[in-house]
């Protein structure tokens, strides 16, 4: 069977947000296995921010101070090949090294894809989609301003710092912005093409159905005339 492999990108302060508002509202990850290289990370690899059954009712500050929080840089981590990184092991390679090769690990998995879409993009990421496996949807997607994240009301001295601690998923999804609408443009160009060619094949055809009719009437005519001339 053939598995086509897709995925959605969101700005990434607006996701930290909405991440963190789902955290607040008592959301956990305990059941995610974190599974690399055939084994799930240990305690000390993957410590918990939280004591206690959830981390309900925290606060923005509290969320970012967790140093190793899962929410930072979660759409890299995710899309990346964590093997090449020694998995969860910091102490595998330097952090510079180990973020470049992240990076570097998501833009290639994330170009390979077959479609990948950016939710503050939602009709050309429904036309990119309809165009990329053939088919329509039966209503258009809509586009939500407001979410909990755009209700979040943030500084700039925070929202800087959120960009800091996400600044892998800040330079992937400016990668992907990038590539999603160049796609975007080559798929709207090759439609034009394709309907420029449409269209003067049909006016072809329509020239042809027109002169073949003018042979007709005016073979038509002829007829009429020899047979006329035939009786007088």
């Amino acid at each position: 069977r053939n598995f086509y492999y897709i995925t959605m990108l969101r700005d990434p302060v607006s996701r930290y947000l909405s991440e963190w508002k789902h955290v607040q509202r008592g959301a956990t990850w305990k059941t995610s296995l974190h599974m690399c290289d055939g084994r799930s990370p240990t305690p000390d690899e993957l410590p918990t921010c939280y004591e206690g059954d959830d981390w309900s009712g925290v606060s923005l500050q509290e969320f970012m101070d967790c140093s190793y929080n899962l929410a930072n840089n979660r759409q890299v981590r995710m899309l990346a090949d964590l093997s090449l990184v020694g998995c969860y092991n910091l102490t595998f390679m330097n952090e510079s090294e180990r973020n470049m090769i992240l990076l570097q690990s998501a833009k290639n998995n994330l170009k390979n894809m077959a479609f990948f879409g950016l939710t503050e993009f939602q009709r050309k990421t429904q036309y990119l989609f309809e165009r990329t496996f053939n088919l329509k949807f039966i209503s258009p997607f809509t586009q939500f301003n407001v979410t909990r994240a755009s209700n979040v009301d943030i500084d700039e001295d925070v929202r800087q710092r959120i960009e800091e601690l996400n600044f892998l998923d800040m330079q992937l999804y400016e990668y992907a912005k990038d590539l999603f609408l160049q796609r975007f443009q080559f798929s709207k160009q090759e439609e034009h093409q394709k309907n420029r060619l449409k269209r003067r094949e049909e006016r072809r055809l329509l020239r042809e159905q027109r002169a073949h009719q003018w042979s007709r009437e005016e073979a038509a005519e002829v007829a009429v005339t020899e047979d006329y001339n035939s009786q007088v």
